[in-house]
C-alpha cells in the first residue's frame, strides 16, 4: 500500500494506481480530469520519485520539476507528500 498526504490528510491507496480518486477525497479540485485545464496541479513536497514519471499530457503542461497534474499521476509505491 501507498500513502498519499495532501495538506496534512494522509489516506492509503493501492501500490501502482492513479492518484485521481484519493486526491479529490483529499480536498483537491478538479475540472476536466483529462490534463487539459490544470485546475488540480499539485506541488510535491516529498516523495517525487515514488511518483510514475510524467505521461505526455504532463509534459506538454510545461509543469515545473515538482509539480504534477493529479488527474494523470499513478503512484508507484512508498509516500507522497504534496500541496494545492
Amino acid at each position: 500500500m501507498a500513502t498519499l498526504i495532501i495538506d496534512r490528510h494522509e489516506l492509503k491507496l493501492p501500490d501502482h494506481s492513479p492518484i485521481l480518486d484519493t486526491c479529490a477525497e483529499l480536498g483537491v479540485p478538479f475540472g476536466c480530469q483529462s490534463g487539459h485545464c490544470a485546475t488540480c496541479v499539485i506541488v510535491v513536497e516529498e516523495g517525487l520519485q515514488n511518483l510514475a514519471n510524467p505521461n505526455e499530457v504532463e509534459e506538454d503542461m510545461r509543469l515545473r520539476d515538482n509539480e504534477r497534474l493529479a488527474c494523470q499521476a499513478w503512484i508507484k509505491s512508498g509516500t507522497v507528500k504534496a500541496t494545492w
